[in-house]
């Protein structure tokens, strides 16, 4: 490999925001926001919108705080 071309892989912290999720692993991304781990140190923070916590396919039911789309604009509208 090259020396200098490569991110620099390192330690962060997940946050899903919809649950307050989180777990450690490893990644490229980096961010200003640091929290502290369960082993003591700190990471990085890196939030995102949806995890495994959050996802239908891993839950089996969908978000019930999800805004509505053009179907339920159309039964709101008429009443259905």
């Amino acid at each position: 490999m090259k020396s200098g071309i490569h991110p620099e892989y390192q330690k962060v912290i997940f946050l899903d925001t919809s649950s307050d999720y989180k777990f450690l692993s490893g990644s490229t991304r980096t961010s200003e926001e640091t929290m502290e781990w369960e082993d003591g140190n700190t990471y990085p923070v890196i939030r995102v919108e949806i995890s495994s916590d959050t996802h239908p396919f891993y839950t089996g039911k969908q978000k019930a705080d999800r805004a509505g789309g053009r179907v339920d604009r159309f039964k709101k509208k008429y009443n259905m």
